[in-house]
């Protein structure tokens, strides 16, 4: 435990050991009223963000123990897209990485998935890995030898990011295991509306105990977007306008849940978050005030799918999702921002895209999800020049950065900022939120009007 990170768990004076942690962007009130300037906002010099396959593991002797949370798709990975955390964690620290448990109430496919690792090249990060249902268990059979240096968070976002026993794991870990860093997936939480107030709660605990947390907006780290932040920080640009469009391919998501917003919380707050975070990584904060959205729903003539995988039927009318949302905001810059999110395409390919504008200059991201490509349009020219990115994994990226912040106990300046806290993340949930409740106030006003007429 010598090598942990100090916590202001471990000081018998509230906050007295808070100046040891990594500052933060929202830690003076200054860097807080200027949040509208995308150059406030925390940024890393592209050229560091090396290939995976071009990255040596990390140097060091001593084992690096890690829990993970969640024996899913995003832990382990799956068919049906690049994530993978286990498959970072293993390039990122070789032969030092120690998973020493896996909690997840579904032990035998938790079993399964360990014996996978364990049929592999890997088998000494996970051989001696225990199982257990809950953190709790874990705390109560673990050893001294068995103490974290992270704990990686991929359960469901329906059981974390609140106060309430069983869905409050982030409290769990701060509390038993005080220092320790925190890898969490996105979006933080997916509880109803009423329970925002209770997500910032959380981040308030973990911004307080000085804890190195990152969430998991991977998107942040590649390697295009940190150019388009170079270049907006290079010529001290202010952001004008953001205009983000999300297409999901919805033949191949067959998951029942997704289709249901009672228990996916709709595909803007459990999709669409990327994108929403994304525009506020280049815009700012956004004011909750002006947000204002429409949606195609499902029982509108524009809004039938011929090719869903998923029986319909089966999910509450009131719960079914809508087919395309539209969404315009405020920035507190005075900036604008805009955001379309449509379940409209078939096959597995998406369409996303993202652009960026400001005095003289066009931004412009285009399928950030599997191989990115970036187009610039400079002052003085129509030109637009276009730069990709083949090798980039932001995936791999997120978590090196997570690594090197632990290990960087001398709180080396050279070491790269971790680009999304829970407080960070926590906005973008509450703008996600902002939209959808937006698209239901629209449609119920829509049904009262028709009702009347």
């Amino acid at each position: 435990m010598a090598n942990r990170r100090p916590s202001v768990l471990d000081s018998p004076v509230p906050g007295t050991m808070l100046a040891n942690r990594r500052p933060s962007v929202f830690d003076s009130p200054s860097s807080r009223r200027q949040s509208g300037l995308s150059s406030r906002r925390p940024s890393i010099d592209p050229a560091r963000l090396v290939p995976m396959d071009k990255a040596f593991a990390i140097s060091g002797h001593e084992d690096f123990n890690v829990v993970f949370v969640g024996a899913g798709n995003i832990m382990f990975g799956s068919e049906e897209g690049p994530w993978n955390h286990s498959f970072r964690f293993e390039h990122k620290l070789g032969p030092r990485l120690k998973v020493v448990a896996l909690i997840d109430p579904a032990v035998e496919r938790a079993t399964a998935v360990l014996q996978k690792k364990c049929d592999t090249f890997v088998r000494s990060a996970y051989e001696n890995t225990r199982v257990f249902r809950t953190l709790e268990d874990f705390v109560k059979n673990m050893s001294r030898k068995d103490t974290p240096r992270a704990v990686i968070v991929g359960s469901p976002p329906m059981f974390r990011g609140t106060t309430q026993p069983g869905r409050d794991i982030e409290l769990q870990i701060l509390r038993h295991f005080p220092g320790v860093a925190m890898f969490i997936e996105k979006p933080v939480a997916t509880g109803p509306s009423s329970e925002i107030e209770e997500v910032f709660k959380v981040a308030k605990f973990i911004s307080e105990s000085g804890t190195v947390c990152s969430i998991g907006y991977m998107l942040r780290y590649l390697k295009a977007v940190q150019m388009m932040k170079q270049i907006i920080n290079d010529n001290n640009l202010t952001v004008m306008a953001t205009v983000a469009r999300y297409a999901c391919a919805y033949e191949a998501i067959a998951k029942p849940d997704w289709w249901d917003k009672s228990k996916s919380a709709g595909p803007i707050v459990e999709q669409g978050t990327h994108f929403c975070d994304l525009s506020r990584y280049f815009g700012g904060e956004v004011d909750m005030t002006t947000v204002s959205a429409h949606s195609l729903e499902w029982d509108e003539n524009a809004g039938h799918l011929s090719k869903m995988a998923v029986d319909e039927t089966a999910i509450p009318p009131e719960n079914r999702i809508p087919r395309v949302t539209a969404a315009t905001w405020k920035y507190d810059s005075g900036a604008v921002g805009s955001f379309t999110h449509l379940v409209a395409l078939q096959g597995h390919d998406y369409s996303c895209e993202l652009e960026v504008y400001a005095d003289g200059y066009q931004l412009k991201l285009v399928n950030p999800y599997v191989q990115p490509v970036l187009w610039i349009r400079r002052p003085g020219s129509d030109h637009e020049e276009s730069y990709r990115f083949p090798d980039d994994d932001p995936f791999f990226s997120e978590i090196s950065v997570l690594i090197d912040n632990i290990e960087d106990i001398e709180e080396e300046p050279e070491t790269a900022q971790i680009l999304s806290s829970f407080e960070d993340a926590c906005k973008t949930y509450q703008l996600t939120w902002a939209i959808r409740e937006a698209t239901e106030r629209n449609r119920k006003n829509k049904r009262e009007t028709t009702v009347v007429e």
